[in-house]
């Protein structure tokens, strides 16, 4: 059984101390990082009892996709930073648990290896707005000519802020090791190399037009991550997002933003219905991930949890732990009364 606290000791253990600083950390007093998790300890359930739960379903599907759960693994950079084999390691755990894995722009192997490790195995690809256009464009036609099924559009890194871990390391890549994707080694600056290449090649000017733009050029659905606020998106739903991701970047963005378990009712509410809304940030077990998904969540990312599983056990580690999780959804749903995950409703929930 894995016990989250202690596979992150174990994973600060085995990592180079300024990759697991770059990891666990977040922006600014990493107040978000914080609150991410005790928000979701602070929600309450109301269980039915004198329900059948003999047979519990945790199922899902998800943009066309039959899913053994409601769990995906989220798109985590510099994964060699962690194990030698990176995003592929990740990747042959999450195929093995019957995950749908988001790869990163920022990806330590490319996107073509990824896909040629587990070419069965469903897939999407998350996609930064660059400066240069044609950058963007190029990234977005090599996942879909190597057969990812949706695009992750993250849309809350105009600039990147301060975190302070990564400038007091000045974190960067080792000798030897690359963004994949991108071409891009080792900085060689002052300061941190993800401040360096953020404040030169991101966007800072995006507007709901790039939905739109990032569908046209991929012919594939847009699922947009970044996103707090109801108002917003309404905007991104009516600009063609097919999906959007509840979340603050693991609190590595702005501090003290609303953790986003407090967030995903305002965007339930405000989506109405129209896409699917998936949520990340904090959630450390299958009891937090009944309550995302009572609240109207169609399913969640688990970020460092999984991050910590890797660099301990590889892809096996990575599979173990989303078994686990799901049986621990299983289990909590059971307990809660339900069978499906269409059981699990605000009803079951107080906060």
């Amino acid at each position: 059984m894995y016990e989250i606290d202690e596979l992150q000791n174990q994973a600060q253990a085995v990592m180079d101390p300024t990759a697991f600083d770059y990891f666990v950390g977040g922006a600014g007093e990493e107040i978000t990082v914080t609150e991410n998790v005790t928000a979701w300890a602070s929600i309450r359930l109301r269980p039915h009892v004198l329900r059948d739960v003999s047979h519990v379903s945790t199922a899902t599907t998800l943009f066309g996709l039959d899913l053994r759960s409601p769990v995906l693994v989220p798109p985590l950079g510099y994964m060699r930073l962690a194990h030698d084999r990176g995003e592929v390691a990740m990747a042959e755990g999450a195929a093995a648990a019957g995950a749908v894995m988001c790869v990163s722009t920022l990806a330590t192997m490319s996107l073509e290896e990824v896909a040629a490790a587990e070419p069965q195995f469903p897939r999407w690809f998350q996609i930064y707005v660059h400066k240069d256009r044609d950058l963007t464009r190029d990234l977005v036609e090599r996942a879909r000519d190597a057969g990812y099924q949706a695009l992750v559009f993250t849309v809350d890194l105009p600039v990147l802020p301060t975190r302070k871990r990564d400038v007091r390391n000045q974190f960067d890549l080792p000798e030897g090791m690359e963004l994949a994707n991108l071409g891009i080694g080792r900085h060689g600056g002052a300061g941190s190399a993800l401040e360096a290449y953020a404040g030169s090649s991101l966007d800072p000017a995006l507007t709901p037009a790039d939905i739109e733009w990032l569908h046209e050029i991929s012919g594939l659905p847009v699922v947009v991550k970044g996103i707090l606020r109801g108002d917003d998106v309404d905007m991104a739903v009516r600009a063609g997002a097919a999906g959007v991701i509840v979340s603050n970047h693991g609190g590595r963005q702005l501090d003290t933003v609303v953790p986003t378990a407090f967030a995903l009712p305002e965007i339930v509410a405000a989506v109405d219905g129209r896409v699917p809304v998936l949520v990340d940030g904090g959630l450390r077990n299958g009891t937090d991930i009944v309550k995302a998904l009572a609240m109207g969540a169609a399913a969640v990312l688990v970020g460092r949890p999984l991050l910590w599983a890797l660099a301990v056990e590889g892809p096996a580690g990575v599979t173990g732990l989303l078994e686990q999780l799901r049986e621990e959804i299983a289990r909590s749903m059971a307990l809660c009364g339900a069978t499906a995950l269409a059981d699990l409703d605000e009803s079951l929930v107080r906060r």
